[in-house]
């Protein structure tokens, strides 16, 4: 199986054999994080056509070729940003954002997203996460990258997206928990 940075020579040689190998690759992966981000799966499916239009006009400029992954994440997060930077523009409204500080014991935090019967829990409760600290909890937990690649991808420092999962996980934990102690008290009544 030819490594991405031999792929990406052959691209830029004009070799679209080539290109179908990288795109079946990170395609999947792609459109999860996508679809993860913005919750619309036909909207996730537009995105990630646009994200690998993208990689194929921007393929020249990578500078590091055996950093593909990382990039193509790169253009992923930044054409989020830009999409909902615009749809904001467009509708004249701003992100919902939680306080910073929310109490919980964050003992089962990274459990949380192995528990099937919260799947639906988790996707709410993960949408209403700031964009950035959604992001890194979204490369981390569901795309299984480590901080310093999330910090490569996200143009972060290592310290920030620790910041930014701790808060984000924190924040999980707490949304889950009250959403926990609602469907308790529903059943009682």
């Amino acid at each position: 199986m030819a490594e991405n940075f031999e792929l990406v020579e052959e691209i830029i040689r004009g070799s679209e054999a080539a290109m179908e190998v990288l795109t079946r690759r990170y395609y999947r992966g792609i459109f999860a994080f996508v679809y993860r981000k913005v919750g619309n799966r036909d909207l996730a499916y537009d995105l990630t056509q646009e994200i690998f239009i993208k990689m194929v006009q921007r393929v020249g400029s990578l500078k590091d070729k055996t950093a593909f992954k990382s990039w193509l994440y790169q253009i992923a997060v930044n054409h989020c940003r830009d999409y909902w930077r615009s749809a904001a523009h467009k509708q004249g409204s701003k992100q919902v954002e939680i306080p910073e500080q929310m109490k919980s014991d964050g003992s089962e935090v990274p459990y949380i997203f192995e528990r099937k019967e919260t799947r639906e829990q988790v996707k709410k409760a993960l949408h209403s996460l700031p964009d950035m600290q959604r992001e890194a909890v979204i490369l981390k937990y569901f795309h299984f990258m480590k901080i310093q690649e999330i910090a490569d991808v996200t143009h972060a420092n290592v310290s920030t997206v620790k910041s930014r999962l701790r808060q984000g996980l924190t924040k999980l934990a707490a949304i889950l928990k009250e959403g926990e102690e609602d469907e308790k008290k529903r059943l009682r009544r």
